[in-house]
């Protein structure tokens, strides 16, 4: 009776970690689609990301070893 509960136990284990590795799958597809559209937090809604501006360029001028 032991050996047939350890068997159902690490069958439930692994369904439910298959089950989880798919939901978090799913989410983060459907998380990058949903963030794509939406202006970054501070930013202008016509801003393009990133962007090399004078104090940018300052630091990575004083951070060089």
């Amino acid at each position: 009776m032991v050996q047939k509960n350890a068997k159902l136990s690490r069958r439930n284990f692994l369904l439910t970690v298959g089950a989880g590795g798919a939901a978090t799958a799913a989410a983060v597809v459907a998380g990058g689609k949903a963030l794509k559209g939406t202006p970054a937090a501070g930013g202008k809604p016509g801003s393009r990301g990133y962007q090399e501006t004078a104090h940018v360029n300052n630091y990575y001028r004083t951070a060089k070893v």
